[in-house]
Order: structure tokens, then C-alpha cells, then sequence
């Protein structure tokens, strides 16, 4: 079993992690089923908080899941493995999203940027197209 501090490392990114370490699993309850549906995504960790979001034009499953059931697990895979209680809250303030998202593009357009997405990364598109949530932990990450 993982401890708090590795738990707390594994959640600690900065602009220098690399893509690996923001790669986790989420599992959702699903809107229609109520069955765990169980996906690969990105986090990001933005003043201290941590996010969730797809670029995708039409609402990506996990975004519905999670607005029907806001309970979900988040897996830690990447230099500790650990399903850790969560909650989501979805970010539709427009200064919000403008804080998080300017955050975040500034993170991977920087020139050291280890991530694998292709720069430049355009703030507009961001805004327009991405379903952002942030996370919670109830009692905390660890």
C-alpha cells in the first residue's frame, strides 16, 4: 500500500513533470447504467487544485457520467499505484475556465514542455471545446 507522501508526490505536478505523470484512470458510474465505466485521461494541477478535461466537441461520456454522478475513483498508475475517493465538480464560470485553461496552455507551451502535445497549444480552442472539472478529495488526497 502507497504511502501519503508518495500519494502527495505523485499528485505534487509541475510545469516539469512529464506526460506519464499526468496520465491516470478514472472510474465514472455511469448516467444511463449505473455500471463503473473505467477510462485513461489527463490531469492537471493548476494553483494548487487539480482538473480533469477532454478537448472533444460533444460531451465526452466521462463529463456526462460525472454531471449525473459526481462521486467517481481516481487512479494513480504512474510511480505509485492507488484508487483514491474523489468528487467533480464541473468549472462553467467563464473566469474560471479562463484562469485554469491559461494556466494549463502556458504549462505545455513552454519551451521545455515534456509533454507530447503538439505546441503551439491555442488558448481559444481551449475554451471552446474543452469540458473541464475540477477534483476534490473528500478528507484529502491521503
Amino acid at each position: 500500500m502507497p504511502t501519503d507522501q508518495a500519494i502527495r508526490a505523485a499528485l505534487a505536478l509541475t510545469p516539469a513533470s512529464p506526460t506519464r505523470a499526468r496520465i491516470i484512470d478514472i472510474t465514472t458510474t455511469g448516467r444511463r447504467t449505473g455500471r463503473p465505466r473505467r477510462i485513461e485521461i489527463f490531469f492537471y494541477r493548476v494553483h494548487g487544485r487539480y482538473y480533469l478535461n477532454s478537448g472533444l466537441l460533444s460531451p465526452p461520456s466521462w463529463y456526462a457520467n460525472l454531471r449525473a454522478h459526481p462521486e467517481f475513483v481516481f487512479h494513480l498508475k504512474n510511480g505509485v499505484r492507488a484508487d483514491l475517493r474523489a468528487h467533480a465538480r464541473p468549472v462553467t464560470d467563464p473566469q474560471e475556465r479562463l484562469t485554469v485553461f491559461t494556466a494549463v496552455v502556458d504549462d505545455l507551451n513552454q519551451p521545455s514542455n515534456p509533454g507530447t502535445i503538439a505546441q503551439p497549444t491555442n488558448l481559444a480552442d481551449w475554451l471552446r471545446t474543452s469540458r473541464l472539472v475540477e477534483v476534490t478529495f473528500p478528507g484529502g488526497p491521503a
